[in-house]
Parts: structure tokens; sequence; C-alpha cells
């Protein structure tokens, strides 16, 4: 019965798309709206890690703004040379209470001058003056397909295809013949444009580029776009019209990579969106696959599968990481917010959090691969600015890994890179992948824990400390955002950096690698902890006011240094610090900290907190297609940042916190449903991702678990607590063996 059902379904799928038209999947979690977005920051994301599309409206015609991830001027910033140009200097500044200068330097360029940033690639319009009002505009997330009805019987269907650097749109039904518009970006400068603030964006025409040429001949258009020194750009669009039916394909090429839009496109238009539409799927069908969740909250359970939908849509194994805004840059005349740049003072790390639970690990190495291959460039901003051995990651840097300077504190944050490492320490953790471990993870981690070890030193009282350290963004730019006593966000991550190589120098048989490690780590200082017992930005700073990013608390989550299992004295700690932000409040908070908040609830396993602070996020923060947008988009005093710079590090978390709610394995025992409200009698979740390479399915009905199930992808000792009697067992499993605890 199953392969005739399947038979039909291929039949269906060929009769369908024999006329372009392509099948749907609808979904619950589907965004369906009765009209088209008018802003191009709700328009309907589409994308795959590479080349990206939204899609919306713009005076009266269909626009698809269509984006590319490597399209970038990567002119150097001039301030980041010179003598002065070192982490000494910055010290000297401040010792002589002189911070302007660094100001001066460091952060005024950033805010200033256009480049280096993220550009725009172009928009593919079309006339909707023969359409009218439509029907219905939905984006199918288990197709990565929109599709625009109207009553009339017109349809248009547009995807990005799954793996290839181009995308499709087809219409049935046209009333008379309609011909795609190309509209480049305005480069040329044409007027004096003044500087904005880098949230803003500023002007594209101050990056000073010659207008590129667009060229219309026969069914194809194609645009040439040159920016700066030898980079340039690529549009080509081909279509075919055949009555009342369009079809057409679109594909973008950077000067940085191989492939050529041309023959990305030529190549399409012989294949047939059909067969596209049916690779497409392939991969779709695939990721969806590797797990799911089904929650009683309808509004958790559909913000879920959009988080989940555009994380399929923004990362890849060999693309590059999940920048600010990923594929959808802004369509508005100007630079991306803070230049759609990555921000690895929050942002980068936030986004590849669903990674590892959520079993997408080969998407996340997309991130891994791309600061494994920019070792170098890591290394040499190491040496010059803070004359060490090793490696440090800029804050805040270009496609390529190169410092873009901002607010010196954190775009080049002394500790960066032992968050950045962390998620190779995940990646080996999840995957049990001893490869992983001694070719990539290990040598990473190893070179971050020789810069901390040699950026560092010991008082004379015998402690291991930083001359000056920092918490983001406590006290923003200035002076005072200088501390002389180690932060709980300094010492959490070099705590953890050493604890780290010490743990993975030992699975290595590499004793006296270890040993180092772990004697570097003892000369640490411990936490520091208010009279209430919360954790404080610093000795003698409490967190005493409301604030977006939850630095101090980094040792709780995503660190889990301080953890519930530790027992009761880490419990009163994880308590008190959560009670302290929540007594304190949101006023500060944008829509990342509602995510993150989540998920340290979860940590505490408190449910009914983690479920109401991601409900905030989805309800608040999110534009109507789910877009992050920073402020309290809602206006009920959710926060006082009322803005929308659009974000995606708060969309990733959020679903990180779903998947810290159903399942635990960091601390190395495998829990189910540790964290949900007491009122989720049904619920369940097939293949969520153990630390030691475990596929875990778990359901409850009516109250009660009905289904436990661990699958090993490794031979190894596995722990969990057993649902039905609440004791915790431990057992050897083989790779391949499943093991089911039914009720």
């Amino acid at each position: 019965m199953k392969f005739k059902i399947i038979l039909l379904f291929a039949a269906v799928f060929f009769v369908a798309c024999n006329s372009n038209h392509c099948p749907t999947t609808p979904s619950a979690s589907d965004l369906v709206f009765p009209e088209i977005a008018t802003s191009w920051d709700e328009g309907m994301p589409l994308g795959n890690a590479t080349v990206g599309a939204l899609v919306w409206a713009n005076e009266g015609k269909l626009r698809l703004s269509l984006d590319r991830v490597d399209l970038w001027d990567l002119r150097p910033s001039d301030s980041l040379a010179g003598d002065n140009y070192k982490f000494s200097w910055v010290k000297e500044q401040i010792r002589k209470n002189n911070y302007e200068a660094v100001q001066r330097k460091i952060d005024v360029p950033y805010e200033q001058i256009p480049a280096p940033s993220k550009i725009p690639g172009a928009a593919l319009e079309f006339p909707l003056e023969q359409f009218g009002e439509p029907q219905s505009v939905r984006l199918f997330i288990d197709n990565a397909l929109c599709e625009i009805d109207w009553a009339d019987g017109m349809q248009m269907q547009t995807f990005v295809h799954a793996t290839k650097p181009i995308g499709w749109f087809a219409f049935k039904n046209l009333k008379e013949e309609l011909i795609p518009e190309l509209i480049a970006p305005k480069y040329k400068k044409t007027s004096k444009s003044a500087a904005v603030n880098s949230v803003e964006g500023q002007d594209l025409q101050r990056l000073g580029y010659e207008q590129g040429d667009v060229v219309v001949e026969d069914n194809q258009i194609t645009y040439h776009q040159k920016g700066y020194g030898d980079f340039y750009y690529d549009v080509v669009v081909s279509w075919e019209q055949k009555g009342k039916d369009l079809y057409g394909v679109w594909s973008i090429s950077s000067s940085l990579a191989d492939d050529v839009a041309a023959t990305q496109a030529a190549e399409a238009m012989a294949r047939g969106i059909k067969s596209d539409y049916r690779s497409h799927l392939d991969y779709w069908n695939k990721y969806w696959a590797q797990s799911s969740v089904t929650l009683p909250d309808s509004i958790l359970q559909k913000q879920y599968y959009n988080e989940m939908y555009k994380f399929g849509s923004a990362t890849r194994k060999d693309s590059y990481p999940i920048s600010l805004q990923a594929v959808w840059t802004a369509d508005n005349g100007k630079l991306p917010p803070w230049k759609g740049d990555y921000h690895h003072d929050l942002n980068t790390q936030l986004s590849y959090w669903p990674a590892y639970a959520g079993n997408r690990l080969e998407e996340g190495l997309g991130y891994l691969n791309t600061l494994w291959n920019q070792r170098d460039t890591y290394r040499k901003y190491t040496r010059e600015f803070f004359e060490t051995d090793g490696i440090n990651v800029p804050g805040v840097c270009t496609l390529v890994g190169e410092q873009m300077g901002g607010w010196t504190q954190y775009s080049m944050s002394q500790t960066i890179s032992a968050w950045l490492a962390q998620h190779f320490y995940l990646h080996w953790k999840y995957s049990a992948d001893k490869d992983f471990l001694e070719q990539r993870a290990y040598p990473f981690v190893k070179d971050v824990a020789i810069y901390l070890e040699q950026s560092s030193f010991v008082d004379d009282k015998g402690v291991r400390r930083l001359e000056f350290t920092s918490s983001p963004e406590f006290f923003d730019n200035s002076i005072r955002a200088w501390f002389t006593d180690m932060t709980n966000y300094d010492l959490a991550l070099t705590i953890f950096a050493f604890e780290a190589a010490e743990e993975m120098a030992a699975a290595l048989n590499l004793t006296d690698e270890s040993k180092h490690w772990g004697e570097i780590k003892s000369q640490l200082p411990a936490l520091s902890v208010y009279a209430d017992g919360s954790l404080t930005v610093a000795d003698g700073v409490p967190y005493n006011m409301s604030h977006r990013h939850f630095s101090h608390a980094m040792a709780i989550h995503p660190l889990g240094i301080l953890d519930w299992s530790d027992g009761e004295q880490a419990q009163q700690i994880i308590k008190a610090t959560l009670k302290r932000m929540s007594d304190i409040g949101p006023d500060y908070w944008t829509g990342y900290s509602y995510s993150w908040f989540g998920n340290l609830q979860a940590r505490a396993m408190n449910g009914e907190e983690a479920a109401k602070a991601l409900r905030i996020f989805a309800e608040c923060f999110c534009l109507k297609n789910t877009f992050h947008a920073n402020g309290d988009q809602s206006r009920t005093g959710k926060s006082q940042f009322l803005y929308r710079p659009f974000t995606l590090e708060g969309n990733f978390a959020f679903a990180a916190g779903i998947h810290e709610m159903l399942m635990q394995s960091h601390s190395g025992t495998i829990r189910i449903f540790p964290a949900i409200p007491a009122d989720w009698a049904d619920v369940s979740f097939e293949n969520l991702r153990a630390v030691g390479g475990y596929l875990v399915s778990a359901e409850k009905r009516g109250g009660e678990v009905t289904k436990f199930t661990i699958y090993a992808e490794n031979d190894g000792e596995v722990s969990f607590v057993n649902p039905i009697s609440g004791e915790q067992t431990k057992q050897m499993m083989k790779a391949g063996e499943q093991l089911s605890v039914i009720r």
C-alpha cells in the first residue's frame, strides 16, 4: 500500500509540474496572509545560504529582492593599522583616562565610514496592474516555496533552489504578456550624502561606485556591477512565456566565487523548473526528517518551525556563516543595519545554538569550516593587535574574517575566541566524532588557550587575571566599560576555554597538555557573586540595570560551567541570578534577550517561565514574517526599545530554547521534558540529538510519558534519567542499537 501511495504521488507531481506548476504541502506553520507585504523586512524569505530572496510589493509592483552572501565591499579600514594599532596602546589610554583617543581610532570610523560592508544585489519586479489585489499569499515552509493566488485564477510561485545559486519564478493564467524588470541598487553618487549611524544604515551612494549596466536582450536581462577594487558581481534573469504561462530563473554570481550567473541561469533553463523543484524538495524533505517537535502551544509551535525553516535557508555545510541578516540584505537604498557584518559578541553564536540538540550538525559546519579556514587571518590579527601567539577572533569582522572596528571592548574583545571555540567543543560533544576532535576541535581550542595564557598574567597573590576586562555591552562604549576586576563574562569564557582544552587533550591521551591546561585553569579566580547570591557583572558591580546582553550569566548558559546538576549551591546562584534579572525588569531588553532568557529559565528547570519568555519573543519582537526586529513591535511595554532593525540571532536562539525545554544532555545525562510547563500534557519530539552522539525521541500523552527511545550512533555508555522510574540509569550501547522505554 505504501509503495502505491508513493507512485501515485509521483504521478500527480509529474502531471502538475508539466505545466510548470509546483505541487505544495500545506502546514499549520505556513505563513499565510491576505495581502503582499509592502516593506522589504516583512517580505517572505527564501534562501539557501548562498543566495536569497524576499517577496514583497513595492509601489504597486511585485518585487523579489535578490541577494547573495558574498556581496561585500572589502576595502580595508585604514584606521586599524599603524603604531597605535595595539591593545597595549589601548590599555595605555585607559590608564591615562584618555579613552576618546581609542574611540576616534577604532569606533568612529566604523560609524562614519560606509565600508567595509555587506551590499545588496538587485531586485526583480513585475507590474501588478493586470493582477489586482491577491486572494492569498503563502509561504509553504515544508516546500520552501512562496505562492500568491488571485481570485480570477492567476498564480505566481517562486522558490530559491535548495542547493544551487538560482531562484525560480512561475506565473500561470496571465491575462497578457508579462515582462520582468531588473532594478539595480542606486550606487551612483548623485548628491552629497551625510553619514548616519550604523543601526539606521548609510546611503548606498556613499560607497562611490559607478552605476552598473543593465542590458535587456530578448528574454534575458544581465546586470554587471563593479564594486571596490577588483570586486564585481553579476545578475542574470532568463524567462520564457508560453500562452498564459511564464516561467523564469535568476542567478547572482560574485567574483569571490567560481560560479557564473549566466551559466547557472542557462543550465537551469535547460533542466527546467520541474526537474529543479524535485531536487529542491529532495533537500528539504531530508532536512525536515532530521528532527521534529510537537507542542501544545500553537504560538510556540508555529514560531519554532519558522525558525528552523529560516535556519535551513541560511546555512549549509559549505556556506559562509550566518551574518546579521544572512541572505536577506536590506532593500531600501541603504546599507544593512550594522553593515550586515559578522558580530561575534553574541550574534553568530546564538544563531548556531539550534544546530546541536536540533540534530543539524551538518548545517552547523558552515560556521566551523569558515572559522577553521580563516585561522591565518585570525593569527595575523592576534599577533598584530594583542602581540601574542595563538588565536583570538575579531568581535566584529568581514566576510573574510578581517576586523572592522566598532566599540573596542567588544569588537576587539579579549575573550571572544573562547565563545567561538565552544562551538567546536559542542560539535565534538554532540557528534562524538573522534576525528573531528583530533583534526579540528582540539587544535582550534588549543590555539585559543595559548592566546589566553599569553594575554593573561598571574598577580602577586597567585591569581591569573587580565589587567582590564569588559562585559558586553555594559556601560556601552565608555571608559566605565573597562573593569579592573575580571568580569564574570571574561572569567567564565576563560574558565571554559582552559576546561575544554583540558578535557579534549585528555580524550586524545595528551596527558602533559591536559595537565598544563588544568593547572592554568586552577589559577583563575572564582565567579563573582553578589550579597543576594546572584552573579555580578564584576566584583562589586551587581546586575542592577536592565540590559539586553546577559554576558554576566554566561557561566549558566551557554557555557554550563555553573549548572543545575551541580547541586544546591549552584541552584541557589542560578535562581538568584534569574530572579534579579526579572526584578530589574526588561526595559532595555531586545528580542534576543527574551530568547536567551527562555534558554536560561530552561536550564533552571522552570518550564513556565521559559515558555513565557519565548512566547513574548514570538508575539512582541517579530515582524509578521517572523523576522526578529530587536524592539518591542507590540508596544505593550515589553521593552523601551521600539525600533526595528532586523537581525536573526533572536530567531535561532528561540528554537534552541524549545530544545532546552524538551531535552537536556549537556551535563552528560539525558533528561527528557526537563523544563516544560505543568499543563503540557501532550507533547513529543523525534530525533533530538544528545551529547555522545545519541538520537532521542519521546512522547507524553495525558501527562504521562508513553514513549522514550535512544538510538546510538557510536559505541559507548549512555546515561539517562528513566522517565518511568525517575532513576538515573547507565547502560552500554553499540552503534546502531536502540533502547526503548515504553509505559
